[in-house]
Order: structure tokens, then C-alpha cells, then sequence
């Protein structure tokens, strides 16, 4: 059997309830990070949709940070991050749909900002402590 990472960037007001429902669902073991992106949208919302959920808008309050690029050239608008949550979870292959299905259920709301997940292939894992391998080093 082989193992698989599957990450996840979610919207940082959904974490609690995110964790809550991974551990419900069997998968306790995770490392969550907070991290900053951008979408194709290029982390700027022109209009708050008016249907939007109510925490959504203080969900992705924007932060200014200019890039690189932006740095280098000028630009007509700031380049602009959206505070995230990046979620890893490390399972064995047959539990990659229930975590996905997990996430989705979670995060879904249909406005941009939903999150991605990633899911990719790890050749071994190494549980420092007793030095155990692969699957007996999940969790």
C-alpha cells in the first residue's frame, strides 16, 4: 500500500471547524500552517457579493504586500495577499477521497476563495521518535 499528502489551503475562518471535521472523520494527525496566496483573482475583490456569507468579507480581509515585481516595476494597483490556511495531511492511499470529501464538505461556499487541495504521492515516512516506517509512522 502507498501514501499519499494531501494539502490543503483553506480560508482561515473554517480551521476549527476544518480540524473538528477531519478528526471526525478519523484523520486527527495534521500539521496546519498559515500562510498567504493568491487565486486567478489576484488576491483582490472588486465588489462584495451582497449573497456572500456574512464571514466571508472578515475572512479574507486583504493584505497589502508588494511583490517582487511590484518592487521592481510600477503598477497601477498594489499587488494583494489573502491570509490562508495550509492544511497537510499525510494518509494512506485509501483514505485520500473521505479526506478529500472531508475538506470539500467543509470549505465549499461557491464564491472564489474556496481553497484548492493537492494531493501527491510520498515515497516514505519516518516517525523520528521509534523509527518506524512507512504506514506504521502515520498518525
Amino acid at each position: 500500500m502507498g501514501m499519499k499528502m494531501v494539502r490543503a489551503s483553506i480560508r482561515p475562518e473554517v480551521e476549527r471547524e476544518m480540524v473538528l471535521a477531519l478528526e471526525a472523520a478519523g484523520f486527527p494527525a495534521l500539521t496546519k500552517s498559515h500562510v498567504f496566496g493568491r487565486g486567478k483573482q489576484k488576491g483582490i475583490i472588486q465588489e462584495i457579493d451582497p449573497q456572500m456569507p456574512g464571514e466571508y468579507e472578515t475572512g479574507v480581509r486583504l493584505v497589502p504586500t508588494p511583490s517582487e515585481c511590484a518592487r521592481e516595476h510600477p503598477l497601477s494597483k498594489v499587488v494583494r495577499y489573502v491570509p490562508k490556511r495550509m492544511l497537510q495531511i499525510l494518509v494512506p492511499d485509501e483514505a485520500v477521497q473521505p479526506v478529500i470529501q472531508a475538506i470539500i464538505r467543509v470549505n465549499q461556499t461557491g464564491y472564489p476563495g474556496d481553497g484548492k487541495i493537492f494531493v501527491s504521492p510520498v515515497e516514505d515516512a519516518v516517525r523520528i521518535r521509534t523509527g518506524e516506517r512507512g504506514e506504521a509512522a502515520l498518525g
